[in-house]
């Protein structure tokens, strides 16, 4: 029996992504486990494994835009190697608190590991037009404001809408589709 029924079918297109910490716990709150995220991504796409278009990270949550000839693995990749590094960090800052949530919400069937960090799958969604790329787009920048972060989300650090209005974001994205 498969574990989603979410499917990417076409990974040369952009999909959108949600990638979810269990138990929505508010990690990425800690500034240096958010710049975990930025790094694998900026990692792949210098690598040419992937290709951002746009993202929005919240404390318990990343959204983002992305293509690859093998999305899942890259996904996969990105999920296992961050998940890895972030409890790592929070061992060596003898996070205790977070560790035991980690360990608390683990999967039973996830017998290799001690601590879970992401939710299982990324519910990718196929965006087969500009309007839908739009609309995603815009979902994902207004995030933090419909939480109530910020008014405007080119106030919010964590996101690819400064380089939507013409700026320098924390990462690189391609905003051409």
């Amino acid at each position: 029996m498969a574990r989603t029924q979410y499917k990417i079918y076409h990974a040369d297109l952009p999909h959108f992504v949600t990638c979810t910490v269990v138990n929505w716990l508010p990690i990425f709150s800690h500034p240096y486990l958010a710049q975990v995220l930025l790094d694998s991504l900026t990692f792949l796409q210098n690598e040419k494994r992937l290709c951002v278009y746009g993202y929005v990270i919240l404390e318990n949550h990343l959204h983002l835009i992305a293509s690859s000839p093998d999305l899942s693995k890259e996904l996969g990749d990105f999920k296992s190697f961050t998940a890895v590094t972030i409890v790592r960090l929070l061992n060596e800052r003898h996070m205790r608190s977070l560790l035991d949530e980690l360990r608390r919400h683990k999967l039973a069937h996830k017998t290799d590991r001690e601590h879970q960090v992401w939710q299982e799958g990324s519910h990718p969604q196929e965006i087969i037009s500009e309007t839908m790329f739009r609309q995603k787009l815009n979902y994902i920048h207004n995030n933090p404001v419909r939480r109530g972060y910020v008014s405007d989300p080119l106030h919010w650090r964590y996101s690819s809408a400064e380089n939507y209005a013409g700026g320098k974001g924390l990462i690189d994205v391609n905003t051409e589709w």
